[in-house]
């Protein structure tokens, strides 16, 4: 079990449980993911991310963004995938992070968000995790 918190976010992976292998958390809020939802945060968060850094330096210093993703999670055996939405919104040195979960018909849902303090912090552990098929949870955040 890897368990990586700080000020207003909280990761914690546990690839034994079953369905649900990882726990994410902000201020006074938290839910649990599946494996297959905990890849498609990874992946949002990182192409984000990789695109905030691609464009914060041609940003003024008065500038705003916004970028939004959403994309499929998993296989679905009811043949109706859920989606995962991630959006960013912040300047050049900073953002913020929302996050959307519509599942897949008959489970649960939710809504999150972190400030932009815990948003670059929650991010970083993020990309640290290994694939949750590949073993996740053997490192350190």
């Amino acid at each position: 079990m890897e368990i990586c918190e700080g000020q207003g976010w909280r990761l914690v992976v546990d690839p034994g449980r079953t369905p649900y292998t990882a726990l994410i958390g902000g201020e006074g809020w938290a839910s649990e993911l599946t494996g297959a939802e905990l890849l498609t945060l990874q992946e949002a968060a990182a192409r984000l991310t990789a695109q905030h850094r691609a464009i914060a330096d041609s940003l003024m210093a008065e500038e705003s963004v916004e970028m939004e993703m959403e994309l499929p999670i998993g296989d679905s055996p009811a043949g109706v995938p859920g989606s995962l939405w991630l959006g960013m919104s912040g300047d050049r040195e900073g953002w913020s992070l929302q996050l959307v979960l519509t599942p897949e018909p008959g489970l649960r849902g939710f809504e999150g968000g972190w400030s932009a303090t815990a948003s670059a912090a929650f991010a970083a552990a993020l990309e640290r995790l290994r694939p949750a098929e590949q073993g996740g949870g053997d490192q350190d955040c």
